[in-house]
């Protein structure tokens, strides 16, 4: 019987544990965990060292044995926090480490959001890419990539290209085996057309149209350390999948195709495995079928209409907000976070989840949010996850 169930931990004196637990009876057991500061008076290098000593003390006790497949940590100041973090770090990491400038909400420093699995075999690649083996699957995964070409649409042309060429060298393929993207950019007003427009050149070559499929995706406000980086990319493919093995979540009541107003990627995607069903929702907000934003300048509304689309491609996966393990909330405005912090808390008081500043790619949008989930499967056709 599996264990599907959020619980809160305490942490240490100055931080709060969110921990989401996906333990089968046989099999990989799956974590997602949320560590947040409390102490908004420690320094920097206080609530980052704060944060990781949770971190281990948990790899030591009640997540022992679990092997991190993913961190990433939302920093406020990434400029003069990267360095700092990175020195603290190990030298060679156990799992790919994304930083991103998006602030925590409740006014500290660092946040982190860690996903974790048991039973895993795990190792970094020559080309930078980490992989994660287990039975008949291999799961590689990618963080913070960036680079400084002049501008965003040729620093997206690069990073996808790098990408492809990452996939190839494995045998895999970009349509095929890419589950999940990340793209943070900087001044996401200014230089998210650029994205855009290089993600929607470089997928036309690569047999992602809206003939085929596309990818799931967020695309969000977020900053590097180094100002010349405008766009970083974190990326998830899995090999061994067999065709049919991933779909695609549409919620066509709720929303439209993103190709009408001229994106491309994926409103969410599902896994199946012989075990388990793996859910991604790609950065949903308060929009309707028509592509129109609804409910301007209202968070409460917002809010709640971003709920229901959410909902809505839970229900086309088979899933419910029950089997959700994390939650990541993006607000535009700093001032809307105690009003979205007291809705999420009174409707998910136990889903781990994290609250930041980044601006969403269309300004009418007030917040995004984007999750993961997995729910117990019993499939015939395909091997265990």
């Amino acid at each position: 019987m599996d264990n599907n169930n959020p619980t809160n931990a305490a942490g240490t004196a100055c931080t709060q544990t969110e921990i989401f637990k996906f333990q089968p009876t046989s099999g990989v057991a799956e974590y997602h965990v949320m560590i947040g500061v409390t102490d908004t008076d420690l320094p920097f290098a206080g609530q980052a060292e704060a944060v990781l000593t949770t971190f281990y003390d948990l790899l030591d006790g009640e997540l022992k044995g679990a092997v991190p497949v993913f961190k990433r940590y939302f920093l406020s100041d990434a400029a003069n926090q990267a360095d700092v973090l990175l020195g603290m770090s190990e030298e060679n990491p156990d799992c790919p480490v994304s930083l991103v400038e998006q602030a925590p909400l409740n006014k500290t420093k660092i946040a982190l959001w860690a996903y974790l699995q048991t039973g895993v075999q795990s190792q970094v690649l020559h080309n930078g890419l980490f992989e994660v083996k287990h039975g008949a699957y291999r799961h590689l995964w990618g963080a913070s990539a960036y680079n400084r070409a002049a501008n965003s649409e040729y620093q997206t042309r690069l990073l996808l290209n790098d990408y492809v060429m990452q996939l190839m060298e494995q045998g895999y393929k970009l349509a095929d085996n890419c589950v999940r993207t990340w793209f943070f950019v900087q001044n996401v007003d200014v230089n998210y057309g650029g994205v855009v427009k290089a993600r929607n050149a470089v997928f036309a070559t690569q047999n992602l149209t809206e003939k085929t499929h596309y990818i799931a995706s967020t695309g969000i406000g977020g900053r590097h350390a180094d100002p010349k980086v405008l766009v970083q990319l974190d990326t998830y493919a899995v090999g061994g999948l067999q065709p049919g093995q991933m779909r695609y979540l549409y919620a066509p009541t709720h929303l439209n195709p993103t190709y009408e107003y001229g994106v491309s990627f994926e409103r969410g995607t599902y896994v199946d495995y012989g075990d388990r069903r793996q859910v991604f929702i790609s950065g949903t907000a308060s929009i309707n079928n028509k592509g129109e934003i609804m409910y301007p300048r209202d968070i409460r509304r917002q809010t709640e209409r971003m709920w229901e689309n959410v909902e809505a491609l839970l229900k086309e996966a088979g899933c419910t907000f029950d089997d959700i393990g994390q939650m990541i909330v993006y607000l535009r405005d700093e001032a809307d976070y105690d009003v979205v912090k007291a809705m999420f808390g009174e409707r998910f008081p136990h889903t781990p989840k994290v609250f930041v500043h980044a601006a969403v790619c269309r300004p009418g949008w007030l917040i995004e949010m984007e999750c993961m989930g997995v729910k117990a499967l019993e499939n015939k056709n395909y091997a265990p996850f």
